[in-house]
């Protein structure tokens, strides 16, 4: 491995778009529902138990959170969407938080890549398909991880892996299947990484 995983500290928590990070160092972003999952795959690419904050309840991480690994890259957790508890303020809060780290980032071509979510028990949902339409719209690189695996079968995990794959605004991309708690995708998942971002 290019990189000392171990090697890692939170660099920052922007909460307003004027707070992003003013650095050269590559950058890859992590996209997705707000209880889909992101945290817990943070901490497991980074061998972590609570480096990203998991919570029972979704939709807790209200800034842009950059993890700097081995001063070679940030891992940013971009805040989760689609969550219908969050009161109309804070959706307009977070959604323009996200925007800026796309429209108002100085550093937007450190963005090597974007690594979107989707839970590969539902497959995409509405706010997914909006957030991919916008990738590719904006000619931004993503790959696909289906997070959740472990909680399909056989029959299913084939069924729904494949109809990931297949969707219109998915196919052609690398699609991951992903398990937080079996460990399953780490190894591919950092090795497409490294393949965007050339460390």
């Amino acid at each position: 491995m290019a990189i000392n995983t171990q090697n890692v500290i939170l660099k920052i928590s922007a909460g307003e778009p004027r707070q992003l990070l003013k650095d050269p160092t590559p950058q890859v972003a992590f996209s997705g529902r707000s209880n889909v999952g992101k945290s817990s795959l943070i901490n497991s690419m980074l061998g972590r138990k609570s480096l990203a904050r998991v919570s029972s309840s979704p939709g807790k991480t209200v800034t842009i959170n950059f993890y700097e690994i081995d001063k070679k890259l940030y891992l940013v957790d971009l805040p989760g969407y689609g969550f219908a508890k969050r009161s109309p303020a804070d959706m307009q809060k977070f959604s323009a938080l996200t925007d800026g780290f796309f429209t108002s980032n100085r550093n937007i071509d450190r963005l090597k890549l974007v690594v979107q979510l989707v839970d590969s028990r539902i497959g995409p949902t509405k706010d997914d398909e909006t957030m991919l339409s916008f990738l590719t719209e904006s000619n931004i690189p993503f790959c696909v991880v289906a997070t959740k695996t472990d909680k399909l079968n056989a029959t299913e995990r084939k069924k729904n892996l494949l109809a990931i794959s297949e969707h219109p605004l998915i196919k052609g991309h690398e699609v991951i299947p992903f398990s937080a708690l079996k460990g399953e995708g780490k190894e591919d998942l950092w090795k497409t990484v490294f393949r965007y971002t050339k460390i």
